[in-house]
């Protein structure tokens, strides 16, 4: 049975569809405004795991997600410019072509992870129609006021406001959390904006469209519901974000959502939790900002760092140092150089061992707890007891969930070389002849020896793995 923690409930729940064998999965989406950095890719791993483990369960997955390119301001709190509009003054350009671009990146990326692109993506731009028509509902249900900035929810026709992050309306006090500000346009503190007008501050707001209340744009959380219903109904299974959206994002979304249809949203919130760096939230506000080319320039493959958060709950908070990613770096190498193992012919048994697999389905069947199952992939590999044919077959069961592409020899990796395919230049031959001598030191079980050209190697920026192939080297990485 597939147990989940359910932020609402603030418990694991057994997991129970909607509709039989079929899950309808909305994880909020980036606002393309700038590069995506690791912190917010640590919740797309954790939303493909997700999504791994309710196929590996049997389960059809419908997933939908939305792309901000509106609406979204610096302060979630309906506060300050529109992000994409800051994006397109920083470069110049149109904010539609800043979001062009940063979509593709963002994509990009998620390939580059083995991310599983959702089988329905919009961006808020595509969706205004639909966004207009949950607005005009809530108008008519008298949930909304109207004012010179725009249209506002009022919160205070809804007594279950804040029960997702637990604190009710009624417990929560004028500019008590960072998010809420004081805002002389509402009513009440947290209430939030449905549409913006072209007036004040965002008279000049380069994207705008026709409305019943005159011409404007959306807010941030409206998109959200207007999507996930039309792709999944309403209710659907699961919603999935990052913590930061419980107080705000989330919280809005569904109670614009319950207030225009009358039925729950969602029946289980997930949330993954921060990436910290330097004891503090990676952000780009904070300048803590590392993205995953950032890693690659320092010779780490996109795997390596999906290897990383895969030794973390999702549910825990991690700290990013550049000497615990070499060290996930290292761990996902071994567990190649395991797989690439010499696999006599007729002795090939393709089979899974079942005791190993009952104990790995448990662990992520409890709360996707992936460090657990890691840890069962490793004891696998070291048991002497099971031949390493049906070790091998196993894992590969097992990368269905980890996602470590370990049957794909197009891994995204820097290529390890063997002694032959060196280019012969100045450093190649000089590599080579280091590899020749050392091969010949082992050859002669003279260790101490082979342990000194290994630092030779090292020292020329490579690092060298011993296979039953012989050696092989690659450039090392460098932090």
């Amino acid at each position: 049975m597939l147990k989940l923690y359910n932020t609402l409930s603030k418990k694991v729940e057994n997991f129970k569809p909607i509709h039989n064998r079929e899950v309808g999965l909305y994880t909020c989406g980036p606002t393309v405004y700038n590069f995506a950095h690791i912190g917010n890719l640590r919740t797309y791993i954790f939303e493909d795991l997700l999504q791994r483990v309710l196929e590996y369960n049997g389960y059809r997955v419908n997933r939908a997600m939305n792309i901000t390119d509106v609406g979204h301001l610096v302060s979630d709190a309906d506060e300050g410019e529109d992000k994409l509009e800051v994006g397109a003054k920083r470069e110049g350009k149109h904010p539609l072509e800043i979001a062009r671009f940063y979509t593709d990146k963002f994509f990009r990326d998620l390939t580059e992870l083995n991310i599983i692109k959702p089988g329905v993506v919009k961006s808020a731009t595509q969706t205004i129609d639909a966004q207009i028509e949950i607005i005009k509902l809530l108008e008519q249900k008298d949930y909304t006021y109207q004012n010179e900035s725009g249209i506002y929810f009022d919160t205070s026709k809804l007594p279950d406001y804040g029960m997702l992050s637990g604190q009710k309306l009624s417990g929560k006090k004028t500019g008590a959390r960072e998010e809420v500000v004081v805002d002389p346009h509402k009513k009440h503190p947290q209430d939030f904006v449905l549409w913006f007008f072209l007036a004040g501050k965002y008279k000049n707001h380069v994207l705008h469209w026709p409305s019943p209340w005159g011409e404007g744009f959306p807010g941030w959380h409206i998109e959200c519901s207007a999507i996930s219903r039309k792709a999944l109904g309403q209710p659907f299974d699961i919603h999935t974000g990052g913590v930061d959206h419980i107080g705000t994002h989330h919280t809005n979304e569904m109670a614009q959502s319950e207030a225009a249809f009358g039925v729950p949203l969602a029946n289980i919130w997930m949330h993954g939790e921060f990436l910290q760096i330097n004891s503090g939230k990676m952000a780009k506000s904070a300048g803590t900002f590392i993205t995953l080319d950032d890693l690659k320039a320092k010779g780490f493959s996109p795997l390596d760092l999906r290897y990383l958060y895969l030794t973390a709950h999702y549910r825990t908070q991690l700290n990013f140092t550049w000497e615990g990613l070499e060290a996930a770096h290292k761990a996902l190498e071994r567990l190649y150089a395991f797989i690439n193992l010499p696999r006599p012919g007729e002795d090939w048994k393709k089979e899974v061992d079942k005791s190993y697999q009952n104990q790995f389905i448990d662990a992520i069947n409890y709360d996707l707890n992936i460090p657990k199952a890691l840890g069962i992939a490793r004891s696998l590999m070291d048991d002497p007891n099971i031949l390493n044919s049906v070790k091998i077959t196993t894992l590969f069961d097992f990368d269905k969930i980890f996602g470590l592409k370990l049957e794909d020899t197009e891994r995204g990796y820097p290529t390890w070389l063997t002694i032959a395919a060196i280019q012969d230049q100045d450093m190649g031959l000089k590599l080579k002849a280091i590899m020749l001598t050392r091969e010949k030191a082992r050859e002669q079980k003279d260790f101490q020896k082979s342990d000194e050209l290994r630092k030779q190697i090292e020292d020329l920026g490579y690092e060298v793995m011993d296979t039953p192939e012989g050696q092989k080297v690659k450039k090392k990485v460098n932090i």
